[in-house]
């Protein structure tokens, strides 16, 4: 239908999508009905009385699909083989909600609807951090939706796409993740059933929720040819692995495996299955015998990331893992073995340019930095404040600059310095922090000063890539204050002493 401006803005009325007061104050804003089409859509669009996807639809002559109960639609943000995903708010309260809609043509399929009603019934009992909470379940006959909840974010295959893979450490805590929420729902005996990427969903924190329980949970399995019918690519993979297992229907240990396929993929950047959109090469056992091992697509990973992915993926369930419990604190081990290693080479790195630490005697008692001055090069306001608060109280006179080449600048040559010691923070600063400390200690002018940069253990090309001497030193975050003064006293005195010498 052709809309003309005032008979669009009459159809956001007639639909609920904008009261009659909003639509007036529009007009009044205008002053003029000498307005094109265009510009009132951008008008509505900007001031966000429409959303991009209901302005979409009006203009299609759509009717209907904009409420769900109380719930107003914004846009979609997912689709899949039984239903489709909204954005919505509560037209009372505002609560920002997802709203997943079984589709139309499943609507008068017996067997859909109970299925999708069940992952409603199911994720009701699942209320953990990393599971997406489902609030409410409306049998509607005309329209069956679950009520859930909204995760800012998008699936791990999206974020896949643009990432290609993750490192270790990250991809340990996204398997920390997906087996946290496994082993909740494992132990109010629920399978997930449909484990992939596009069922895990990343918050915009980096929590990774799982969601879509037991979607694929009534599939058929009774023979080969009933398999091939089952609605989605996924519900075949479990069917085919456990048929080819000779293990019952929903054994749990499937979940673990597929748990595994994503840990592959992550880490890898390839799936470990063949990838093929023909049911009945799914049914066949040897996609999951015959994919490269993981240690031939991604070598150099740690050892407990192959042991941890081999053992998910073992074809035998009688070796796999028994339960995400398992699997969980095989990750947790990993986690920390991990956590200890990228803390070694800060300690390893100050042992080799034998830059010692030593006690200061009474040192609460004394201004050790009395007569000294330190240059902080850090961008947060906060540490800024912390590092000039508790050195000002040891004496230190303290200069603070957030950009790195600008403090360099200030140590000009011929010129005396403008601080007894540099110290920079390469936590947020990064490379710009490591480019200023190697400048510092290789230019002629200042290679004789000291300074300490501040590195995460975590940060490991920086820490690979730092220039260290006796006098230039690396440091680990989460900084400890009194290290730091011990440091510095260590540090300044050496210099002086070597400048004695000279």
């Amino acid at each position: 239908m052709e809309f003309t401006p005032r008979s669009l803005t009459q159809r956001c009325i007639d639909l609920e999508l904008a009261t009659s007061q909003q639509i007036d104050r529009l007009w009044g804003e205008l002053r003029t009905d000498n307005v094109t089409l265009d510009e009132l859509k951008s008008l509505l669009l900007r001031k966000g009385i429409l959303t991009n996807y209901q302005l979409d639809r009006m203009l299609t002559g759509e009717r209907l699909g904009y409420f769900y109960g109380p719930y107003k639609v914004l846009y979609m943000i997912g689709a899949g083989t039984f239903a489709r995903v909204f954005r919505a708010v509560h037209r009372e309260s505002g609560k920002v909600v997802a709203v997943k809609v079984l589709r139309r043509r499943h609507r008068d399929q017996v067997a859909q609807v109970e299925q999708f009603l069940r992952e409603g019934r199911m994720g009701l009992e699942l209320r953990h951090p990393n599971i997406v909470t489902i609030y409410d379940i409306i049998n509607d006959p005309r329209s069956p939706y679950l009520v859930m909840e909204f995760v800012e974010g998008e699936t791990l295959r999206e974020i896949l796409k643009i990432r290609g893979k993750f490192e270790p450490e990250h991809a340990l805590k996204i398997m920390h993740d997906i087996c946290s929420g496994l082993d909740f729902a494992f132990q109010k005996g629920i399978t997930h059933r449909d484990l992939k990427l596009s069922n895990v969903l990343v918050h915009s924190s980096g929590r990774c929720k799982l969601v879509d329980f037991g979607l694929a949970a009534l599939a058929d399995t009774s023979s080969p040819e009933a398999i091939a019918d089952c609605p989605s690519a996924r519900a075949i993979d479990y069917a085919a692995l456990e048929r080819g297992t000779s293990v019952r229907k929903g054994d749990h240990r499937s979940d673990i495996y597929f748990v595994g396929c994503i840990f592959y993929n992550v880490v890898s950047g390839k799936a470990p299955l063949l990838e093929t959109r023909d049911r009945l090469m799914r049914l066949n056992v040897t996609r999951f015998t015959d994919m490269p091992s993981l240690g031939e697509v991604a070598p150099g990973l740690p050892d407990s990331i192959y042991a941890i992915c081999n053992k998910a993926m073992e074809f035998n369930p009688e070796k796999r893992y028994q339960t995400p419990g398992q699997m969980l604190a095989d990750v947790e081990s990993a986690m920390k073995k991990l956590q200890r290693e990228r803390e070694a080479p800060v300690e390893a790195a100050n042992a080799g340019a034998e830059a010692r630490r030593v006690e200061v005697e009474d040192v609460e008692d004394v201004l050790e930095g009395q007569g000294k001055t330190v240059m902080v090069v850090e961008n947060k306001a906060d540490l800024q404040d912390l590092l000039r608060e508790k050195l000002k109280k040891r004496g230190y006179r303290v200069l603070v600059f957030g950009d790195p080449e600008r403090a360099l600048m200030k140590f000009a040559p011929g010129e005396l310095a403008v601080a007894d010691c540099v110290v920079l923070c390469a936590t947020d600063l990064g490379n710009q922090a490591l480019d200023a400390f190697n400048q510092f200690a290789s230019e002629e002018h200042t290679k004789h000063i000291p300074a300490i940069l501040l590195v995460d253990p975590k940060q490991q090309h920086i820490i690979r890539g730092a220039k260290l001497s006796d006098r230039h030193v690396l440091m680990p975050m989460p900084l400890k204050v009194r290290e730091l003064r011990q440091a510095l006293v260590h540090l300044t005195s050496r210099a002086v002493d070597s400048s004695a010498q000279e």
